[in-house]
């Protein structure tokens, strides 16, 4: 089955779940984890409230924090159960295609995910992020509800 599953987070309750069900079937499987998780770069005109508020710097880096946040914690939890784990951030443009892009560079042989994470306006105009992963990738993908 799979030696090497890539866990993308963006630290809702939905994907912080689906950390936990993705760690659990790599300790299961004696998988090892990669958890991701995509920054969006800057624009001026954008939907996000956080994007709006700040500066192009102080977004830059409340995001990397909030990013590293996630990460620390998703490792911490592999630590415990015993589980490989490296941690990575990247920022792109468009989250879905940042995950399957990381998988490949990896070498990771499946992708364990959310069926959703961040909601509101921004998810129907931009569509599911995990439908975008389902259709495009070429590799596994497992949804956790």
């Amino acid at each position: 089955m799979a030696h090497h599953i890539l866990i993308p987070t963006d630290g809702s309750p939905l994907a912080h779940r689906a950390v936990e069900q993705g760690l659990s079937l790599a300790h299961e499987l004696g998988a090892r984890v990669t958890i991701l998780t995509v920054v969006e770069p800057f624009r001026i005109f954008s939907l996000d409230p956080q994007q709006v508020a700040l500066t192009q710097d102080e977004y830059e880096q409340a995001a990397r924090d909030q990013a590293g946040g996630y990460l620390k914690e998703a490792s911490s939890r592999a630590q415990a159960m015993g589980v490989s784990c490296d941690a990575t951030q990247v920022e792109h443009d468009h989250p879905y295609a940042a995950i399957i892009d990381t998988a490949l560079a990896r070498g990771c042989d499946m992708i364990a995910m959310s069926s959703h994470g961040r909601g509101g306006l921004s998810a129907v105009i931009l569509g599911s992020v995990t439908l975008k992963v389902l259709t495009h990738s070429k590799l596994p993908v497992i949804v956790f509800r």
